[in-house]
C-alpha cells in the first residue's frame, strides 16, 4: 500500500514523517501520473488558492478530482478548503465535499493556537490550528467527526475526510493510522469499484 501526499506547496514534509513513523510507504504527488497505484491521498496544509492555481496550470486539477471519486482523500486545513464545494470566494478547488467553509476564519498566523479536540472513535486529540478554516455547514450525508468545544472541526463523507486542525504537527499518529486503515480497506474492494486512470 502506498499513500500519496500532494506536494504542490505547503506542509507536506510533516505528513511524510507521520507516515514514516507508522511504517507506511508514501509518495509525493506533483503530476497526474504520480497518482497511479496510490491507495489514498493527503492534501496538506498550505495555501488553498495556490493549490488551485498550480493544479490548474499543471493539468492536475481534473485528475485529482477523479481520484477523489474513487479513493480516500484527506484534506488538512488548506486541504479541507481545496476539497470543499463552497469556499465563499471564486477559486479553483476540487469541489467534491459538500461543505461551506470560511478561509482563515480563526485569525492570522500570530493567532494560531492549540486546543484539545474530541475526535469520534479516537478520543481526545491535541488540535493545532494555524490560520484554520471554519466549517460553516455541511450536506446531509456528511458526518461531523471532531469538535473543539461546540464547534465542528472535522468531517467525514465516506472515503473523504477533512480536518481544520493539523494532526501532523503533533507526535500523535492515531488519525494518520486510521486514514491508512481506510486506504487499506478501500484497496480491497473489487477493482471495478475503485479503479480509474489519471493520465
Amino acid at each position: 500500500m502506498v499513500v500519496g501526499i500532494l506536494a504542490l506547496q505547503g506542509g507536506f514534509a510533516e505528513h511524510c514523517a507521520a507516515l514514516e513513523d507508522l511504517g507506511i510507504p508514501w509518495r509525493l504527488v506533483r503530476t497526474a501520473p504520480q497518482l497511479e497505484g496510490l491507495q489514498g491521498l493527503i492534501l496538506p496544509g498550505g495555501e488553498s488558492t495556490t493549490f488551485g492555481i498550480v493544479a490548474q496550470e499543471s493539468g492536475l486539477l481534473a485528475p485529482l478530482r477523479e481520484f477523489a471519486q474513487h479513493r480516500p482523500v484527506w484534506g488538512v486545513c488548506a486541504g479541507l478548503v481545496f476539497l470543499a464545494q463552497d469556499v465563499g470566494r471564486p477559486q479553483a478547488s476540487l469541489g467534491v465535499l459538500p461543505l461551506q467553509v470560511a478561509r482563515n476564519a480563526y485569525g492570522r498566523q500570530r493567532e494560531s493556537f492549540q486546543a484539545e479536540v474530541q475526535v469520534q472513535d479516537v478520543g481526545a486529540f491535541p488540535g493545532v490550528f494555524i490560520r484554520a478554516p471554519r466549517i460553516l455547514s455541511w450536506g446531509p450525508e456528511v458526518e461531523p467527526w471532531a469538535w473543539c468545544g461546540e464547534e465542528v472541526v472535522a468531517v467525514r463523507h465516506g472515503h473523504l475526510w477533512a480536518t481544520a486542525f493539523h494532526p501532523e504537527l503533533t507526535s500523535d499518529r492515531r488519525i494518520h493510522a486510521r486514514f491508512a486503515a481506510l486506504c487499506r480497506e478501500r484497496s480491497m474492494l473489487p477493482p471495478g469499484d475503485r479503479q480509474c486512470r489519471y493520465s
